[in-house]
């Protein structure tokens, strides 16, 4: 380059005309030619070197491409040693589309203009934005994520320059854990995140988002500022978030701790309560809104199961890691508390603003941290959003149906109230199986929580023609509820024996008729006039729907019913007197007595009082 500059010099003195510059002496040219010898060979060196990291730079960014060209654009992550299976099962929700600005046909391309412009604002932002604010309910002052490192270098990073890309004996993909930790390094001293360092992440994040999410839930697991710049900027490309809620998904659910392993074979446990704190980074960047609402379904579940499961245990160690989360943060006292907030923010985000303020009105969300009334705040919860979100209640039950088919009562009781609540919303010919095994087997459990509400289930199943065909199995164990001391099991219990009836294709065996009908003459004197009203129409569906079989040992019950009937007759409440007389005539053409049926029906019952004590 020396050469060519001095060359320039000669082309200059070699030109001759009327507008050329008079020629130096050669004494002074002489003088300044040593100087600029050496200023062209130091710059010559320096080039030198920047020229062999920029080649070893664009080498290693090849290969890099080629890893990305060479996967389908389908698969939720890669890059892990031993993928986990949950991660591998989790898939966009049925029936939301993914159809969104962020997934256009050129999202393979390396780098393509939306995804530059949304770094851009990103970077604009960080700063202005970078605390963002959470209200606590109980003291209601504000709490956030700060700036608890020292004062930051007011710059950006323009360019990995750490040897980001640097060549090393490990496989690219080996390499991804080392890359994410050297962007968060390199992030600890800056206030906002380079372009160039910028695309890398968004590319990690797009192409191995189970080691970007893992490595830095590590790296980071009470997500400091550095951290939090990495996930606000993941959280402002969709399809970037798209890709890495999987891997948050797979490790919420994983109480306490996770242990899943990265390309580069660690396997280090990470907290659950760090993917929330991830999560709660990212919902509150608008631009996340479209990859949230896909995975809307799945998120709710996981934040109710940590409002859950942080409510009723903490172990020690989680509560040393909250302590630090909330020192750093100034966040809840309780991580109960915090879950709760996510949950609403993501309600917010998913634009359900008016069901949030519905529920904080009922003090709804109070309840819901309090482990005696949880599965009440949760039912409650479930109503207001079943008013105008059927869709994604439909979405949330069918995702309930896998934690519930396990036992683990120390946290389904919440669950199982919110899926009675929104089970009308389901396609039972996809589930309904499912469903009934599942309320079959709470029908049983001691608890009187989980059995009243296994009875709400039942009485929607019952509604439903094909599911109430299937549930004659349970005839036992509803004739036995018959006589529980709780009025509400007992009006449940009939309820769902009515719905049952009401369908003309099922009779009534011959072993259950005698005793149900046993079982139903105590109720026509209950106190519940409701139960009353059920327990007499009831009495007639037996009678009526009975086998030939059974007519013969059901004819002592219908006797026995006869007075009893005769006196409801009278009752001042009119539905219950209705609902006699028509069981009275039904069980008169039942022992084919039909003078006594035309004496009721002429309201001539002091003539069929007289016909008493009939004997079969």
């Amino acid at each position: 380059m020396a050469g060519r500059f001095r060359g320039l010099f000669k082309v200059f003195r070699g030109k001759k005309g009327p507008g050329a510059a008079p020629a130096q002496q050669p004494e002074e040219l002489e003088q300044f030619q040593p100087r600029q010898d050496n200023a062209a060979l130091d710059r010559t060196q320096e080039q030198d070197r920047a020229h062999g990291r920029f080649r070893r730079t664009v080498q290693m960014f090849r290969k890099f491409i080629c890893i990305r060209r060479g996967k389908t654009s389908t698969r939720a992550t890669e890059g892990t040693a031993e993928p986990d299976s949950g991660l591998t099962e989790l898939q966009a929700e049925p029936g939301v589309s993914t159809d969104s600005p962020e997934c256009s046909e050129d999202s393979d391309s390396p780098m393509n203009d939306h995804t530059a412009k949304t770094l851009m604002a990103v970077t604009e932002d960080m700063a202005a934005t970078e605390d963002m604010a959470i209200t606590s309910t109980d003291t209601g002052e504000t709490q956030g994520i700060p700036n608890t490192d020292t004062t930051p270098i007011p710059t950006g990073i323009h360019a990995p320059s750490l040897g980001l890309f640097e060549e090393s004996a490990d496989s690219p993909q080996q390499q991804m854990p080392a890359m994410v930790r050297k962007i968060h390094q390199s992030l600890g001293s800056h206030v906002t995140v380079g372009a160039r360092l910028g695309f890398s992440l968004l590319r990690l994040a797009e192409e191995h988002p189970a080691d970007v999410v893992l490595t830095l839930l590590r790296c980071a697991p009470s997500c400091d500022r550095a951290a939090t710049m990495m996930w606000r900027l993941i959280g402002s490309l969709g399809s970037a978030v798209e890709k890495v809620l999987p891997t948050l998904l797979c490790v919420m659910p994983k109480w306490p701790l996770h242990s899943m392993s990265t390309s580069d074979g660690d396997d280090t446990d990470v907290f659950a309560l760090s993917a929330t704190l991830a999560l709660w980074v990212i919902v509150q960047v608008p631009e996340c809104h479209e990859a949230m609402n896909l995975y809307s379904a799945c998120l709710f579940v996981a934040l109710l199961f940590q409002v859950v499961i942080t409510t009723q245990q903490m172990p020690e160690e989680v509560d040393h890691f909250w302590r630090a989360c909330r020192e750093e943060h100034r966040l809840p006292t309780n991580p109960n508390r915090f879950a709760v907030q996510v949950m609403k923010a993501l309600l917010c985000r998913l634009r359900c603003d008016n069901e949030v303020v519905a529920v904080e009105r009922k003090r709804g969300w109070d309840t819901l941290v309090c482990a005696d009334t949880q599965h009440y705040a949760v039912g409650l919860l479930a109503r207001e959003m079943r008013q105008v979100l059927i869709p994604f209640c439909s979405r949330i039950a069918f995702h309930l149906l896998k934690p519930l088919s396990r036992e683990e009562p120390r946290w389904d009781l919440p669950f199982l109230a919110f899926l009675v609540e929104v089970l009308d919303c389901l396609d039972l010919r996809e589930c309904g199986d499912s469903v009934l095994e599942m309320m079959s087997r709470y029908l049983l459990s001691k608890c009187r929580q989980r059995c009243r509400l296994a009875l709400r289930g039942l009485v929607v199943l019952s509604k439903d023609p094909v599911m109430a065909r299937r549930m004659g199995s349970l005839s036992q164990q509803l004739v036995e509820l018959l006589g529980d001391a709780d009025g509400e099991v007992i009006r449940m219990s009939l309820s769902v024996f009515m719905n049952m009836l009401e369908n003309k294709d099922i009779l009534v065996s011959s072993t259950t008729a005698p005793k149900l009908a046993e079982a139903l003459l105590p109720l026509f004197a209950n106190d519940n006039s409701n139960v009353q009203i059920l327990s007499i129409h009831l009495f007639c569906k037996v009678m009526e729907l009975v086998v030939d079989e059974g007519k013969k040992p059901l004819k002592t019950s219908v006797c026995q019913s006869l007075l009893p009937l005769l006196f409801h007759c009278h009752d001042e409440n009119r539905n219950v007197a209705e609902a006699s007389r028509e069981t009275l005539i039904c069980a008169a053409k039942f022992l084919k007595r039909r003078n006594l049926g035309q004496l009721v029906k002429k309201e001539q019952l002091s003539k069929f009082a007289e016909c008493l004590p009939f004997k079969p």
